[in-house]
C-alpha cells in the first residue's frame, strides 16, 4: 500500500521503521526551538507533515516503547487516530508522566503510527440484547 505524504515543513523527516517487520512508523518532532514538556503536563509537537490515508484505514499514533521507559513520554490520549479525511498536520500531544521536566528537540522520535483498518457499522437500538453465559459482569468479573 502506498500512503501519499507530505512535508509541511523542509525539515520535516517522512516517518521510517526501525526494522523490516515493524509495524510502527516512527515519527520527528518538527520544532524551531527545543520543547521543554514540564511533569505532569501535555505540550502539542508537530512533525511537519500531513498525508492522505486511504479510505477503509487510520492511522494510530501510539507510544514508543524508549521515550516513554527512558523519559516518561507518552501521547496524551494514549493512542491517537488519524482519519482517512484528514488533511492537517500530524501533532503529537505528548504528556511527561516524570517529575522531571523534559526536553524534546527537533528531529527527536516522539511516537509511531500504526495503519490499521477499521469496520464501519451501523448502531441498531433494541430493547434487550442476546444473554450471555458472562451478562454484565466486568472489571475482574472472569476471577482472572
Amino acid at each position: 500500500m502506498k500512503i501519499q505524504i507530505k512535508k509541511i515543513r523542509d525539515d520535516a523527516v517522512i516517518p521510517t521503521r526501525g526494522s523490516d517487520n515493524a509495524a510502527g512508523y516512527d515519527l520527528y518532532a518538527c520544532v524551531d526551538d527545543p520543547v521543554s514538556i514540564p511533569p505532569h503536563t501535555t505540550v502539542r509537537i508537530g512533525t511537519g507533515i500531513t498525508a492522505a490515508i486511504p479510505e477503509g484505514y487510520f492511522g494510530a499514533c501510539f507510544a514508543r516503547s524508549g521515550i516513554a521507559v527512558r523519559q516518561g513520554l507518552r501521547p496524551a490520549n494514549c493512542v491517537g487516530v488519524v482519519d482517512s479525511d484528514y488533511r492537517g498536520e500530524y501533532i503529537i500531544a505528548l504528556f511527561n508522566d516524570s517529575d522531571e521536566p523534559r526536553v524534546v528537540q527537533n528531529g527527536d522520535r516522539i511516537a509511531q503510527l500504526v495503519i490499521m483498518p477499521y469496520l464501519t457499522v451501523e448502531f441498531e437500538e433494541v430493547d434487550a440484547l442476546p444473554e450471555t453465559d458472562r451478562g454484565s459482569g466486568g472489571f475482574g468479573s472472569t476471577g482472572r
